[in-house]
């Protein structure tokens, strides 16, 4: 008879909600290649060469994350990468905010120049990404291996 065990619930939610989220927005992100390198030129950080090449390759980097989180391939690595990025698209959105861009995130598909951008997007933006790098975190710490290839 097995017990039933709170903290194994939620490190199969946050395995499984961050493989979701990470094919979702690869696979909307790749979808539409253009969109996708016009979202990160948005941000102003990178020349327009390495914009592309981010915009490139990231639905890419998703989209293995997502995959390797689903097959339990490597979860404390895959888990801690998704941690740095989160970290990362948090300090793009929290840059983007301060230098008074108006921007949509394109966290999930096309985002780029959005003139409607106000403090609410910038703070839902940075929101999303602290409960995927806290979801990140538990998986690190707790992950969920039953099901898994190679945790």
């Amino acid at each position: 008879m097995t017990t039933f065990n709170l903290s194994n619930v939620i490190s199969a939610v946050c395995r499984f909600g961050l493989a979701a989220v990470w094919l979702v927005s690869g696979y909307l992100k790749l979808i539409d290649p253009v969109g996708t390198k016009k979202s990160v030129e948005a941000y102003e950080l990178f020349s327009m060469d390495i914009a592309h090449m981010v915009g490139t390759v990231l639905p890419l980097v998703e989209l293995a994350l997502g995959v390797l989180l689903l097959l339990g391939v490597f979860l404390r690595p895959v888990a801690a990468v998704s941690a740095l990025m989160f970290v990362g698209f948090a300090i793009g959105i929290g840059s983007a905010w301060a230098r008074g861009l108006t921007i949509d995130c394109g966290c999930f598909g096309v985002g780029g120049e959005n003139p409607d951008a106000g403090a609410l997007t910038y703070i839902e933006g940075i929101g999303k990404d602290i409960l995927f790098f806290l979801m990140a975190v538990w998986t690190v710490k707790r992950p969920f291996s039953r099901w898994a290839v190679y945790a």
